[in-house]
């Protein structure tokens, strides 16, 4: 069975958006093609692992503009810009991606997400969409987290968890960037 994982940078402080909603903390980012850094193994690996990408309307607003024509990503923007997308929205009809296929639009993420995870196919991948996730995390969906965090503090923004969370280590690999990438599997609870 297909597992959703939800991917997110962090700062040490938990703070996984700044108070205007950016992430001028994100660090390392490995897309140079003369990078064979252990740091861009990771992250490519990451992307070669999943075929699906589920978006919240508000990530999805904040990227259409950019990824599809991210020439500079390389590698990594061409694998992300040809994965399956999916937007949860109430509000949008369609999802258009430049000259990628659009992403499909769902009204109801936890079902789509219950039927993804029963087909045969990648690990389907939660790109940012904090409200989105938490939904996910609320109606147990969520297989895995992953944690990017980067060496840096904010002190105020969004916290990544708002809410308690148990959750199981499965792998805690630091790289030479100062980023740490935390993996965890959700604790499934009984409700």
């Amino acid at each position: 069975m297909r597992k959703l994982i939800v991917q997110q940078w962090v700062t040490v402080d938990n703070i996984a958006a700044e108070e205007d909603g950016g992430l001028s903390f994100v660090s390392g980012e490995p897309f140079s093609k003369t990078d064979t850094s252990a740091f861009k193994a990771s992250v490519m690996g990451f992307i070669d692992s999943v075929d699906t990408m589920i978006l919240g309307a508000n990530t999805y607003a904040q990227s259409k503009g950019y990824w599809p024509s991210a020439d500079e990503q390389g590698e990594y923007g061409e694998k992300l810009n040809n994965l399956t997308k999916f937007v949860a929205s109430s509000k949008l009809d369609d999802a258009p991606w430049g000259d990628f296929s659009a992403a499909t639009v769902t009204r109801d993420p936890v079902a789509t997400i219950r039927e993804l995870k029963e087909q045969s196919g990648k690990d389907i991948w939660l790109w940012g969409s904090l409200t989105l996730m938490r939904s996910l995390l609320d109606a147990g969906v969520v297989d895995e987290v992953q944690m990017r965090v980067c060496p840096v503090s904010r002190g105020k923004g969004t916290r990544m968890f708002e809410d308690q969370q148990d959750l199981k280590l499965l792998e805690a690999t630091p790289f030479e960037n100062g980023v740490v990438l935390l993996r965890y599997e959700i604790k499934k609870v009984s409700r």
